[in-house]
């Protein structure tokens, strides 16, 4: 070998390993419990308030969008989601709350910004899984809270939504 091919392979070889190509980029993921609910009742609807909620929602995402959501199987998970999925023309994808590892699994391989609507019991869970610092225990009157966890560092922050 020449030591021109040798240098054109060595320059390639660095300008790849430097590439932003060649490290996956980091999902940015919002995990928020379901809105508003009755309490006791079998995979209710939203309330009055939970659908003012889930306009809400709707809006506050407006300066950072998902590209993905993730709704479990409930209506009321479905129900929270609903007006941001239909302004942005996106059809949610369903999981099943009992199987954390599936969701998490199907989550770190996306790209981009991604909502995971989930339930008191499993939205602890979600973020600590996703390498974010994990919430305190959710009760059935904890709704209108956001968990954003982004970046290598999974920087955990909480916002709460508000009328």
């Amino acid at each position: 070998m020449t030591i021109k091919t040798i240098a054109v392979a060595l320059l390639v070889a660095l300008a790849s390993a430097v590439s932003p190509a060649a490290t996956p980029a980091q999902p940015n993921i919002y995990v928020m419990r379901h809105l508003h609910t009755p309490a006791g009742v079998s995979d209710p609807d939203l309330t009055d308030e939970g659908k003012k909620y889930a306009d809400a929602v709707d809006v506050w995402f407006r300066r950072d969008p998902p590209d993905i959501i993730y709704v479990s199987s409930t209506k009321r998970a479905q129900q929270t989601a609903a007006p941001l999925a239909a302004r942005l023309k996106l059809t949610p994808k369903i999981y099943d709350p009992r199987d954390t590892p599936g969701l998490i699994a199907s989550v770190s391989a996306e790209t981009g910004t991604v909502l995971i609507v989930g339930h008191s019991n499993t939205v602890p869970d979600i973020v600590e899984k996703l390498g974010g610092q994990r919430p305190g225990d959710l009760v059935h009157e904890d709704f209108g809270d956001i968990w954003h966890v982004a970046g290598p560092e999974k920087t955990t922050t909480r916002v709460r939504l508000s009328l």
